[in-house]
């Protein structure tokens, strides 16, 4: 906790505490993309964790879809930045590419699939299915905020 005097009183700051995490757009030839159904609490998601103290965000990525999924992947580009409000977590999407593996299940999903862009739409929140969404278009990178449930409007 950082103390300073001001003019009027003695107040108190604290740096705001974040958590990075990283996910990956995995995007096969098809057009379809790689989703898992999470274990802990049975929600759509991308495949995706809690960035590792030394590792680089693009080794996070790697190790975390084959993990939850199975699937090897050449990650290739930032597609977006989300920011949770509430939880203060920062998410770092990438977009990949498959290059090999099969898919199986892990401790973390109790699924592994490939889904159209609308089946992502129909079975992911929206602050999931967007980043999804996101990695598929070329404009990016996108960056966003959402409470955990929708996304902010920004000021």
């Amino acid at each position: 906790m950082l103390l300073y005097m001001s003019n009027s009183a003695q107040e108190t700051t604290s740096t705001p505490l974040h958590s990075v995490s990283v996910a990956g757009a995995v995007v096969r030839e098809d057009g379809r993309l790689l989703a898992i159904r999470r274990a802990d609490n049975g929600t759509w998601e991308l495949p995706g964790g809690v960035l590792e103290l030394t590792e680089a965000p693009e080794e996070g990525v790697a190790r975390e879809v084959w993990e939850e999924t199975g699937i090897r992947v050449e990650v290739e580009e930032l597609t977006g930045v989300y920011k949770n409000t509430t939880r203060g977590i920062v998410a770092l999407v990438f977009r990949c590419k498959p290059t090999g593996g099969e898919e199986r299940i892990s401790t973390e999903s109790t699924a592994v699939e490939w889904l159209t862009p609308e089946e992502i739409t129909a079975r992911m929140a929206e602050v999931y299915a967007i980043r999804l969404l996101d990695a598929l278009d070329e404009a990016g990178p996108h960056v966003r905020s959402h409470d955990g449930r929708r996304l902010v409007t920004q000021r």
